[in-house]
């Protein structure tokens, strides 16, 4: 295999899981009765431009399929987030009703339908049917397909460049990270700007983030590598942000190279920060295997441990980051007999692998577990508050990344 980026022979493995199914291919009941599709998932490194990325084998239409389970409205969290980026960007590019903003991975319209309120016009780009259809019923107009270069050319040619160009948590999941960028360089006119946000590796490997490792995520990015990316599309960051989203994220932005803006020093003291932590040097990565090794025994250990105790263990949080949990530790319903999740979509179906009934949180008063595992550690804050009568009556809260925790 080569580097998805820079073409050069992939040798180091940073972090192997095994064999896992797509991490958002919950299952119905009678899904149980027939075979379930695995792949590997293991990530390299690229000694050359410092890309992670997953082996190859699944293809991005496998992984995201027209009832793709994940919706982005679920979260208030996230839509706190969504709303209070709308009113930063608007302001700060001085965006009105004669600019155009270009949404890619618009999921269900959490956040373009800001914009929409704001009289902005707006288009969303958005693969999966279940979500682009909840876009569009909020007004949002959608093209249901994967971005880059060939939609970005019929955009263009079609005088629909964007003044800004939004991507949320979409740049880790797309197979081919050139084609993308450069259809954000085609897509985008002359003067306009790209955000990005996704998980930033330093974080990822300073919190023992694995569970963030799926097949979805093709990427795992650094902002020197971004920086690379960028530049061979003819692209440049100008500035970068970092935020607490998703245990530690980055928005950067872009913009042409050609276009006359300082870069600012956060993009500078970023960069030095990742050559300090070894961002650039093999031995970070060669590292991860054991940390994340350790994590997995912890957590297993403390499920057997409440099992032998006639402890009562309950999760929350149906989401991807559990899943790759749950299966790089072979965690079964005997385990752990099931997780809540406030998604109706993924209320009455099962988890992947292990085979987990996912409930509605309507059960936990009644079910009234000693221990209730957070799976999406990211937004404990949010789930703490939603639980708040569960943890009055005894139960108690756990985390197990970046090591068990009981809250």
């Amino acid at each position: 295999m080569n580097c998805r980026h820079c073409r050069n022979p992939l040798e180091h493995v940073f972090l192997d899981l095994g064999f896992a199914p797509p991490s958002n291919a919950y299952l119905t009941k009678a899904d149980l009765n027939g075979p379930e599709q695995y792949f590997p998932l293991k990530l390299y490194v690229c000694e050359h431009c410092w890309l992670v990325q997953t082996e190859d084998y699944a293809q991005a239409d496998q992984l995201f399929s027209h009832d793709y389970a994940y919706f982005s409205s679920v979260s208030k969290s996230w839509l706190d987030h969504a709303a209070r980026y709308t009113q930063m960007i608007t302001e700060r590019l001085g965006l009105n009703g004669d600019t155009h903003v270009i949404e890619i991975a618009a999921n269900d319209g959490y956040l373009l339908k800001n914009f929409v309120e704001a009289g902005i016009p707006c288009l969303g780009i958005e693969p999966t049917t279940s979500t682009a259809a909840a876009a569009e019923k909020l007004g949002i107009p959608v093209v249901q397909e994967f971005f880059g270069v060939a939609l970005a050319e019929r955009l263009a040619d079609a005088g629909k460049q964007a003044d800004l160009i939004i991507g949320n948590n979409v740049y880790a999941h797309v197979p081919d990270i050139n084609d993308f960028t450069d259809g954000l360089k085609t897509a985008l006119n002359a003067n306009g700007t790209v955000t990005l946000e996704f998980p930033h590796l330093m974080r990822l490997i300073e919190h023992t983030q694995f569970d963030t490792v799926y097949h979805e995520h093709f990427s795992y990015l650094s902002l020197h590598t971004v920086c690379r990316i960028f530049q061979q599309a003819g692209l440049r960051i100008w500035d970068v942000e970092e935020l607490p989203t998703h245990g530690g994220s980055l928005r950067i932005y872009g913009c042409h190279a050609e276009k006359s803006i300082s870069v600012t020093s956060a993009v500078d003291a970023l960069l030095a920060e990742e050559a300090r932590r070894g961002l650039r040097d093999l031995e970070a990565y060669q590292a991860f295997q054991v940390k994340a090794d350790r994590v997995k025994d912890d957590f297993v250990g403390f499920l057997i441990e409440q099992k032998r105790s006639g402890k009562k263990v309950a999760a929350y949080g149906a989401a991807a980051k559990g899943n790759t949990l749950l299966n790089y530790a072979g965690i079964k319903p005997d385990l752990l007999p099931y997780v809540c999740d406030a998604a109706a979509s993924k209320q009455g179906k099962f988890m992947p692998g292990s085979h987990i009934p996912i409930l509605s949180p309507d059960v936990l008063i009644d079910q009234h577990p000693d221990y209730l595992v957070i799976l999406p550690w990211n937004i404990v804050s949010e789930v703490t508050e939603q639980n708040v009568r569960l943890t009055e009556l005894g139960t108690k809260l756990v985390t197990a990344i970046p090591k068990l925790a009981i809250i």
